[in-house]
């Protein structure tokens, strides 16, 4: 019986454990909230705040040269922009980076052509991925045209279905 007790315990201990870990990982922010404004330096040097985008469908995507599923993933998110771009849709993307050639080498070869690119910490403590608490990447927001959180981390099939019915 003691046994037994012991193991329920680990188990709930587990339990309890992993659904901490998960909410830690999770976005600070959620579908239905505003997505917070902040203002970055960009690849070619020019300042512009995500607000800028206002008016269009973004996705503010959290991205890395170095990681295999981010990279993976912009060749789907190069054709929705290809897409839907002159539709009202926009891509602002914030790399997760060590390696400020790196970063401009993977824009490149992944031929993301959108305007809104910057970088920041490799350790996931700049600025920017603080304020959304992101632990992981890629992370997607996809923002409606007044800046509310439509969903969060959508696949690109998702997105597709959801910009083509806009």
């Amino acid at each position: 019986m003691k046994q037994r007790t012991s193991y329920l315990i680990m188990a709930a201990a587990l339990v309890i454990g992993l659904f901490i870990w998960y909410k830690y990982r999770q976005p600070r922010f959620i579908t239905g909230e505003t997505a917070p404004d902040f203002q970055v330096t960009l690849a070619d040097g020019s300042t512009a705040h995500l607000s800028d985008t206002r008016g269009k469908y973004t996705l503010l995507q959290f991205w890395g040269s170095w990681c295999g599923p981010c990279r993976a993933e912009n060749p789907q998110l190069v054709a929705l922009y290809n897409k839907y771009h002159d539709r009202g849709f926009e891509i602002f993307s914030v790399a997760i980076e060590q390696n400020p050639r790196n970063w401009i080498r993977a824009i490149a070869d992944d031929g993301m052509i959108w305007k809104y690119h910057t970088m920041e910490s490799g350790d996931f403590g700049g600025p920017i991925s603080s304020h959304y608490n992101i632990k992981s990447i890629p992370t997607l927001f996809l923002l409606n045209p007044e800046g509310k959180i439509l969903e969060v981390d959508p696949m690109p099939g998702e997105l597709e279905k959801i910009l083509e019915v806009r």
